[in-house]
């Protein structure tokens, strides 16, 4: 994602690219494709609210800022509620397809494996950077290099979902057409059913770490059991809440908890499990979640897994050009900084990608706003964070500079609204005072 999108940036600013991609020739635990920007978890960018929603808003900034990112996934949306779900495959084809016809960028199938000693670099390898070129960047950091485990979440066929079970139905009808109100598959279970689910899955055998991987977990991306080892009702107030839905085939019955699934490509065929991220070993998996009605007869498109993610500690590392202090030829961008989301972390590429091409042509810009979400967020990273206790950070208000609004609940919403209407005019204007500079 992000260094699709500072590739992106950088060409359309009129700076030559070459992107450097070791797929497929050199493939991870996660991908499946040579295709660039790969969705390999979800295949969300959470929520399109540009007036609530943090990550609503850093999706309106990418977007007024010409987003390679924002501008597939929306071609290629499928409906979510009030959420921004793709079809992945189409996407990754179409971002693909548009960097190699772009007449300033050329795609390398190599592998980088040591930090070049010159020339002009973003280094935006992902959380599965190569072992050789993380190594290089370990050493160069002088310290170990910090990293956390991710978990992916099962992908089910439709076909095999028994809907005289299963209903679909957005959380509270959210969405503007039917289809989007309608857009997610919906599991609903007894409290026996529940405590049972959760018995399983506890006992169930996991993927053991290897000797001497003592990296966390990303609390947005947490693996269902270590979830349900915090507490028995963790997931029913997590990923399964039952609020907001009535079941149509038994409407007077409150379920006591739903799984829910969300549309995974265009065709409606493929469905992945939401929030179900998991380390479970595969034989365990198909067991333990075909105890969830309507999927007794699932087929598995694929299974979860967990894989390690590499990231730098920005804020020893970077200086305020997202460039490395000890060798600032170099940019870093996406969640290898320390950002976490497919969303964050192609919104770093793409303020890298302007950052490098505008040192190329001889300016500086101004330091994006931290009213911003994209400056919210590059503040953070590049020293807003004690780096001592940093780790990965998804966009949120808690970033911004605070607005004065009180009053409870309403309050919150006005607050909310202050953030963004702030934020938008001060990204213009950022913009603005970008391309009058050129």
């Amino acid at each position: 994602m992000a260094g699709s999108e500072a590739a992106w940036q950088a060409a359309e600013a009129g700076v030559p690219v070459t992107i450097h991609e070791m797929r497929p020739r050199v493939g991870t635990f996660a991908h499946r494709t040579g295709s660039l920007a790969e969705m390999v978890c979800s295949n969300s960018f959470r929520s399109d609210d540009d007036e609530q929603n943090a990550v609503g808003l850093l999706h309106w900034e990418m977007r007024a800022a010409g987003g390679l990112i924002m501008e597939m996934a929306h071609k290629h949306r499928l409906p979510a509620g009030g959420a921004l779900a793709v079809d992945r495959d189409p996407f990754a084809e179409a971002v693909t397809a548009r960097l190699r016809s772009h007449p300033l960028i050329e795609v390398v199938d190599e592998e980088v494996t040591a930090l070049p000693d010159s020339g002009h670099w973003i280094v935006a390898t992902g959380p599965l950077t190569g072992s050789a070129l993380a190594q290089a960047i370990a050493d160069e950091a002088g310290q170990d290099s910090l990293a956390f485990f991710d978990a992916i979440a099962p992908i089910v066929h439709y076909d095999s979902i028994d809907m005289d079970i299963a209903w679909m139905q957005s959380r509270y009808d959210k969405g503007e057409t039917e289809e989007e109100r309608t857009a997610y598959i919906n599991c609903p279970m007894t409290r026996d059913q529940y405590e049972a689910f959760i018995d399983a899955l506890l006992a169930a055998e996991k993927t053991e770490f290897k000797p001497g991987e003592t990296a966390g977990y990303f609390d947005g991306c947490l693996p269902i059991e270590v979830m349900a080892e915090r507490g028995r009702e963790t997931l029913r107030f997590g990923p399964m809440k039952p609020v907001g839905l009535t079941n149509p085939h038994d409407p007077t019955n409150k379920a006591y908890a739903v799984v829910q699934l969300r549309r995974d490509n265009k065709l409606g065929t493929l469905y992945n499990i939401v929030g179900f991220q998991t380390k479970m070993k595969y034989s365990a998996q198909t067991s333990v979640f075909k105890m969830i009605p309507g999927l007794q007869e699932a087929s598995f498109a694929r299974l979860g897994g967990i894989h390690r993610n590499t990231f730098i500690n920005s804020p020893t590392l970077l200086d305020d050009q997202m460039r490395l202090k000890s060798k600032p030829h170099i940019r870093f961008a996406g969640q290898i900084t320390g950002v976490e989301g497919y969303v964050e972390s192609a919104a770093m590429g793409l303020l890298a990608g302007r950052l490098a091409a505008a040192e190329m042509q001889g300016r500086t810009l101004e330091p994006v706003p931290e009213t911003t979400a994209m400056g919210a967020l590059v503040t953070h990273i590049t020293g807003g964070a004690d780096a001592k206790t940093f780790q990965p950070m998804n966009v949120n208000f808690g970033l911004f500079p605070p607005v004065d609004a009180r009053g409870g609940r309403k309050g919150r919403q006005v607050r909310y609204k202050m953030y963004t209407d702030r934020a938008k005019a001060d990204w213009q204007a950022w913009l603005g005072v970008r391309q009058a500079a050129e």
